[in-house]
């Protein structure tokens, strides 16, 4: 008989004690799976957004607030910086884009290269109701939203035109070719997006320089959009330059913000990850306790395989492969528990996150699983080798 039949048939006949021992396994390995598995799903839902959100980069004006006291006493707060980013600012903020765009992807081509998309912000009222006007370069802001889908009608062109979110022409009741008035100026509805799911939905989009007229903002913007066209581009370094060379502006990098939430979100991982360590090294303890009483039960057999002529290095395999066993048992098992640990608490951690099963994983959950396994099973074994017959003799 090979020796594995021997230790297929020890382990049938004690299989609860088996069992015993790859329950911490078990534990263990859907700890780190569940994990892994939502952080992925974090990880997916974060990057997502932030290609959902098109820029690269976010232009504000540079507005501070100071806290007014006299001695103890608050006088509230004074808001200092203009409102609004002056139109003759939208070349600095192109030549320092582009400009390092080619210096960093070694491009040599005079033409524009990153999109600059400027946006006017008024609150106005239509039918009464009071919304958000968004004054746009309908051919840049097409470029930045790269996932807006029109619903009915056409895209938003140059003119005494409006394009509709989705929410907001329902809540107007308004139709392709209806008119709207902005501050006494006639609008004429000529496209409905599709619904979005973000502020898009409740906001009416019309060319910025309708609306700078109207409202007398002419020359000024609220807010420009930045999109570098390429995964490689410096967007950090652009931001930096334009804080440091053009003044009453403020530019954000949309990936320091997305990588300041993964990193909050890395700490977390390897917190819970710390945890799933420990859990491991309880598991592990589960296995050599298991094992031990394993050895104690079988001095007998033990003596019997030495007596007959088993050599050490074949008791030790015999152990080994009853460690591969359990390992296999938990990570089959502790992947399949993760797994569903990650459908249940995945959505209350990441909200919307859509969670999925990683088969990945399950390579991982193994040999994490058996290598706990076997590395727990040494000392047993090694316990078993100094059996001596004659002690099996006395156990009869």
């Amino acid at each position: 008989m090979k020796l594995y039949h021997l230790v297929l048939k020890d382990i049938l006949r004690r299989k609860k004690r088996v069992l015993y021992a790859a329950l911490g396994i078990v534990i263990a390995a859907m700890t780190v799976v569940g994990i892994l598995t939502i952080a992925t799903a974090g990880q997916t839902k974060i990057y997502a957004q932030l290609e959902k959100y098109g820029a690269n980069l976010n232009v504000i004006p540079a507005i501070s607030n100071i806290d007014m006291t006299l001695g103890d006493l608050s006088l509230g707060a004074l808001t200092v910086g203009e409102n609004y980013i002056p139109e003759t600012k939208l070349i600095e903020i192109r030549q320092i884009a582009d400009g390092m765009i080619r210096e960093s992807l070694g491009i040599e081509d005079d033409g524009y290269i990153a999109t600059i998309a400027p946006k006017l912000y008024i609150n106005t009222q239509v039918k009464s109701t009071s919304l958000l006007a968004v004054g746009v370069e309908p051919n840049e802001e097409r470029a930045i939203k790269t996932w807006w889908e029109i619903r009915e009608g056409e895209y938003l062109e140059e003119g005494d035109y409006a394009l509709l979110g989705a929410q907001t022409a329902q809540l107007l009741d308004l139709n392709i070719g209806n008119t709207i008035s902005l501050n006494g100026r006639e609008i004429t509805v000529t496209g409905i997006l599709e619904e979005a799911g973000s502020s898009d939905d409740y906001q009416i989009f019309v060319p910025i320089k309708i609306l700078q007229t109207v409202y007398g903002k002419e020359g000024i913007v609220s807010s420009v959009d930045i999109r570098a066209l390429c995964n490689a581009c410096p967007v950090e370094l652009i931001a930096d330059g334009i804080n440091q060379n053009i003044t009453g502006v403020r530019a954000v990098a949309v990936k320091q913000v997305a990588e300041s939430e993964m990193g909050l979100m890395e700490k977390m991982n390897n917190f819970m990850l710390a945890l799933a360590g420990i859990t491991l090294v309880i598991g592990a303890f589960g296995v050599v306790n298991t094992m031990m009483t394993s050895v104690h039960d079988r001095i007998k057999d033990i003596g019997i395989m030495r007596a007959v002529g088993a050599s050490r290095n074949q008791i030790i395999k015999a152990f080994v492969y009853e460690a591969i066993i359990i390992g296999i048992i938990g990570g089959i098992f502790g992947y399949v528990a993760g797994t569903l640990v990650a459908y249940v608490v995945g959505p209350l951690v990441f909200e919307g996150a859509a969670i999925n099963y990683v088969l990945q994983y399950l390579p991982l959950s193994l040999f994490l699983s058996i290598f706990v396994a076997i590395i727990s099973t040494a000392y047993p074994a090694y316990r078993a080798t100094t059996i001596r017959v004659s002690d099996s003799f006395r156990s009869l």
